[in-house]
């Protein structure tokens, strides 16, 4: 199992750097970031997942944990006619909010404050559900900030739930995917896919040079058994 305390060192030095409101620029484009939100220039994860992504154009897409809304702006950018993105940090729902307004796709994106699922009462099924997750394995009895629950999940219970909740949310002939690394406890993660009948398959994967060194990222799809 990967050592949990190393990407809780990198929020902290995540946090420790980002202290009021900046810009940071991301391919090509600049984005608004606040304080005590997952910043995708101090991991290459987010970038990586973006280019293992095909937006449903047309269709509608749920992102899960959206941090800066890097994921969702794009989708809406893409052509999806309805986007939400939720977050359990409060931080990152207003920060999805400044760069949805930033980019111009207000009118498509919403952001909402929740935890996995719970407050997407009013929204409609979605083409597509996506998280980006926190998918290194931490103890269950940890309290965390959360901006740390960004980068580990205690006891893989988000993921539990993850895996229960996203099919009741989808539109029929609706994917669900979810993005990996090689920092996953995988045989944990199918196991607990595999106890609500369901499986991980790779759709497509890429291998980035990070400080610890070469780091895979996988987009996978759950699907029924």
């Amino acid at each position: 199992m990967y050592d949990y305390t190393q990407p809780l060192s990198r929020s902290e030095a995540s946090r420790a750097d980002v202290r009021q409101q900046t810009d940071i620029e991301l391919s090509g484009k600049e984005w608004t970031l606040l304080p005590d939100v997952f910043s995708p220039v101090h991991s290459k994860s987010s970038l990586a997942h973006l280019s293992l992504l095909e937006f449903p154009v047309g269709g509608t897409f749920l992102e899960i944990g959206s941090g800066i809304g890097l994921i969702a702006v794009e989708a809406a950018l893409a052509g999806c006619r309805a986007v939400y993105a939720t977050d359990l940090n409060p931080a990152a729902v207003k920060n999805t909010e400044l760069n949805a307004e930033r980019f111009g796709v207000a009118d498509r994106l919403t952001a909402v404050h929740s935890d996995l699922f719970d407050a997407l009462h009013d929204a409609p099924a979605f083409d597509v559900v996506y998280w980006h997750s926190n998918n290194v394995w931490a103890p269950p009895e940890l309290d965390l900030t959360p901006h740390e629950l960004a980068y580990v999940d205690p006891g893989y219970e988000a993921h539990r739930r993850y895996f229960r909740e996203a099919r009741n949310h989808l539109a029929p002939g609706g994917r669900v995917l979810i993005a990996l690394s090689s920092r996953a406890g995988r045989p944990e993660l199918d196991e607990l896919a595999a106890a609500g009948k369901q499986r991980l398959i790779t759709l497509d994967s890429t291998t980035v040079d990070e400080p610890e060194g070469p780091v895979v990222y996988e987009l996978l799809e759950l699907v029924t058994r």
